[in-house]
């Protein structure tokens, strides 16, 4: 072993135990390995940030940005309409919702997909009294095998085709991956549908907020007295008191009740103020604020609602701005006009100090705030509704213009007359110019640290190859497996590369295990196309961690999910993938 495949090796483990420790982010990670190959003089300098101008990574943030149009033109309430008379059968309502998620996760990123129908499938869930765990997780693995059957069903996919024009000189299409990954995500979604939601938890509070959020008894009345040092001051100076830890509801002066009132609104003598906290927070700010309780009957949050204020329940999103932050910390009242009003997490409510408690991806939410410009603030905050039929997500009128242009780029894609990376950024643009899209919402739905894991691992990938490194982990593999036929050795590739994704990122797998594939193969005097497609589909099925791929990540609060419940559907149906994927590898890419 030489020196340079020497760093190369340690690089690559080193990253692979800070991907699964995630303490620093994958992008994180990655660029950090992207240095040290290229101060250790293996990437050269002028090359290191070559992988930001990659097609694949041009095509990626093309689909994001694609997805957003699509997620906004309103799709999801022409289909919801449509699923009326499937709604009390649980077997056809999972089947319908995850045949829906499927498809359009295969044409759109996966945690798009499950963003469009999670709504949708959690108001089902409130008017028909199903639990929610039946059915998230069935829409986030859903999601993840949709992505399996095209080209730009997920990052994966666009990574492996790109690398195999090394080898063909022209890279995989948009429906190569259609014969495989379409076998296999009918195969997933039949088990899911029959058997596989009957495996999970049966948690009844989810995502029903009147068990998970209740705050009733958290909310109090009281009044400012005469002669109090806070009249004339701004309430965000009586909210000074809370520490961020009670939430003014409402402020009632007179015959005037002025729900979720500004931080800058003056206080009066005898203003009447319903607060809403835990019990201790509420006294300290009593006592030191110098207010009076006021009322003796009970209030319910109901009462705090109008056409112009509303309550809220939504969902922390991976790679969200507020994610490793608190309420405290962002100042939620004064700087976006929302309160903050309870949370849980992974089905459980969290009671105490919850403006200090840092948001996790996956946290449930409460808040409460204006109609009018919730969702816009959800967007800068990067949470997703849940169940809210007061935001409208979409505008119908927009779903054929904005899935007109998709198809032509889809076309021009499948008949080689554009490349992906090209057609997909000529419909970007021209959903921007049709307005379709505005640009702001176009550059938040760029997840930044895909693209720049994505720009920093290429470099990475391209270094373990060009050291020889792949060679010789193949070597190893070819050796281990030995007394494995050639089909044995596909499935240990994809074996590997979906335990690989269950602990990092589902794009940095693919990086790191195309090339390995290649070299297997290579070893073996086989084609290289089959060896590509296990691992294709080893990356993208992500079954048995919830923080393996944001789509089951995102689920995971909502559906009251813990850590182990993945293995429970998951397990069997990553047995499915890979008795399913293998043959069909052997039929549709053979190996002669």
């Amino acid at each position: 072993m030489t020196t340079e495949q020497f760093i190369a090796c340690l690089v690559l483990v080193v990253a692979l135990v800070l991907f699964a420790w995630g303490r620093w982010r994958y992008d994180v990670v990655a660029m950090m390995a992207l240095l040290v190959v290229t101060l250790t003089g293996i990437v050269p300098y002028r090359e290191a940030f070559r992988g930001f101008s990659h097609p694949a990574v041009i095509t990626v943030a093309a689909v994001f940005v694609i997805s957003e149009a699509l997620k906004n033109s309103g799709a999801v309430e022409v289909v919801g309409k449509y699923l009326n008379p499937v709604q009390r059968r649980p077997v056809l309502l999972v089947a319908a919702l995850t045949a829906l998620v499927a498809l359009s996760s295969a044409f759109m990123n996966n945690v798009g997909a499950l963003a469009l129908f999670m709504p949708l499938a959690l108001q089902i869930c409130q008017r028909t009294g199903r639990p929610t765990s039946e059915v998230l997780m069935p829409l986030s693995f859903a999601s993840l095998l949709g992505g399996l059957m095209t080209l730009i069903g997920t990052p994966p996919n666009v990574i492996i085709a790109n690398y195999r024009q090394q080898f063909s000189g022209e890279p995989f299409g948009m429906f190569d991956f259609t014969p495989v990954g379409l076998g296999v995500a009918l195969v997933g979604m039949v088990y899911i549908a029959l058997l596989g939601w009957r495996l999970l938890p049966h948690n009844t509070s989810g995502g029903d907020s009147s068990k998970l959020f209740e705050i009733d008894a958290y909310i109090t009345e009281t009044r400012l007295p005469e002669g109090n040092k806070l009249i004339g001051k701004a309430l965000r100076d009586l909210e000074r008191y809370g520490e961020g830890d009670v939430a003014i509801l409402a402020l009632v002066r007179g015959k005037r009740t002025l729900l979720a009132p500004g931080s800058f609104e003056h206080l009066k003598a005898n203003d009447v103020l319903i607060l809403e906290g835990h019990p201790n927070a509420l006294k300290n700010l009593v006592d030191n604020a110098g207010l009076k309780m006021a009322g003796s009957q009970s209030l319910s949050a109901e009462e705090f609602r109008s056409d112009r204020v509303g309550m809220f329940e939504v969902v922390v999103t991976p790679g969200s701005p507020i994610e490793g932050r608190s309420a405290y910390l962002l100042n939620l009242h004064e700087r976006y006009g929302i309160n903050l009003l309870a949370m849980s997490r992974q089905g459980e409510p969290i009671r105490k100090r919850i403006s200090r408690t840092t948001f996790r991806a996956g946290d449930v939410l409460l808040l409460q705030g204006e109609t009018r410009t919730m969702s816009e603030t959800l967007s800068m905050l990067g949470c997703l509704p849940l169940a809210q039929r007061d935001i409208k997500l979409g505008q119908p009128r927009n779903v054929l213009p904005a899935v007109a242009i998709f198809g032509v780029a889809i076309l021009l894609t499948a008949a080689s007359v554009l490349p992906s990376h090209v057609a997909f950024t000529l419909a970007a643009v021209v959903l921007l110019v049709g307005k379709l899209l505005n640009l702001r919402e176009a550059y938040d739905s760029i997840e930044g640290p895909i693209i720049v894991l994505l720009g920093a691992m290429i470099p990475v990938g391209q270094a373990l190859e060009d050291t020889g490194t792949t060679g010789l982990i193949a070597g190893l593999l070819v050796e281990l497996a030995s007394g494995l036929p050639n089909w044995g050795i596909l499935a240990l590739l994809v074996m590997v590369s979906m335990g690989l994704s269950d602990v990092i990122n589902n794009a940095a797998t693919a990086v790191i295990m195309a090339p390995i594939a290649a070299a297997v193969a290579m070893d073996l005097v086989l084609p290289v196309d089959p060896f590509l497609m296990a691992v294709a589909v080893g990356s993208s099925c992500t079954f048995l961690t919830p923080i393996g791929h944001q789509s089951n990540t995102l689920v995971m609060g909502p559906g009251g999910y813990a850590f182990g419940d993945y293995w429970r559907m998951g397990l069997p149906l990553g047995a499915l993938v890979v008795t399913t994927t293998v043959p069909l590898i052997l039929i549709f890419w053979p190996l002669q």
